[in-house]
């Protein structure tokens, strides 16, 4: 489901059951992420999918890229491999306005 960022952010913070999602490569991520979010590279492949599929299917996802449409296709995806509930960001990073903070480093 397309989401504006008022409404991704208010139904993120009352979402007990949420999870972020970065799906922007790693040197768009050193530009800054969401807070708490988990980071895969959408364009990793198979790799991409693997990760996927390791993730709980019963959380709620809330997805983001740099403008909305990799994390568009990466909801897509998600929903054909059986997530229920995922969130894009419309606008992405692009539009954000809200915290930022640096990628953790590995």
């Amino acid at each position: 489901m397309d989401l504006k960022q008022a409404d991704w952010m208010s139904q993120l913070e009352i979402d007990q059951n949420a999870i972020v999602l970065d799906v922007r490569t790693e040197e768009e991520c050193q530009d800054g992420m969401i807070p708490n979010a988990i980071h895969i590279d959408i364009y990793n492949g198979q790799e991409f999918i693997n990760a996927l599929e390791q993730l709980d299917h019963l959380k709620n996802y809330y997805v983001y890229c740099k403008a909305g449409g990799r994390s568009g296709q990466a909801c897509q995806l998600m929903n054909q491999l059986g997530f229920e509930n995922t969130y894009n960001l419309i606008g992405g990073m692009m539009n954000w306005n809200g915290a930022v903070v640096p990628p953790e480093r590995d």
